[in-house]
């Protein structure tokens, strides 16, 4: 690590800290040439994830967009924030185990299905009914009995 001060490459860890919940570790440093005392932060780099949406378009993976569909699929029912949430967080870390850079939309659509039938079944025929795409009763119906 240079001395921000001396641009020397010999320093020497004073303290080390754990910060941000395990995502990075804060070094209290001194430098061995000029002796000033300077502090460094290392973080984990996060992996970049593209989404293929379904008209074949690239973007970002957008954890609050994820955060969005599902608020809005357990809208009014009794589901808790943190436990969202956590569906978000699964989701994101699924993704992200996944050898590829590239994921579609639909194995982001069944990660969050598979999570959600278990916490609400009304919340989780909500997300399914436009994951899915339902435009009658009858996809409902169709749905409801599998």
């Amino acid at each position: 690590m240079k001395c921000p001060f001396c641009a020397s490459d010999e320093s020497e860890v004073l303290e080390s800290r754990v910060v941000e919940e395990g995502g990075g570790i804060r070094r209290r440093r001194e430098c061995l040439k000029c002796k000033k005392r300077f502090t460094t932060l290392e973080k984990i780099r996060d992996s970049v994830l593209w989404v293929i949406k379904k008209d074949g378009r690239r973007e970002l993976f957008d954890r609050e967009k994820v955060k969005r569909g599902i608020l809005r699929a357990t809208e009014k029912r009794p589901v808790a924030l943190c436990v969202i949430d956590e569906i978000v967080d699964d989701v994101e870390r699924e993704m992200l185990r996944g050898e590829k850079e590239e994921i579609a939309t639909t194995a982001i659509g069944k990660a969050i299905l598979k999570r959600l039938r278990k916490v609400d079944k009304v919340a989780w025929l909500r997300f399914a009914s436009v994951y899915f795409e339902f435009e009658n009763l009858s996809d409902f119906e169709k749905i409801i009995e599998k």
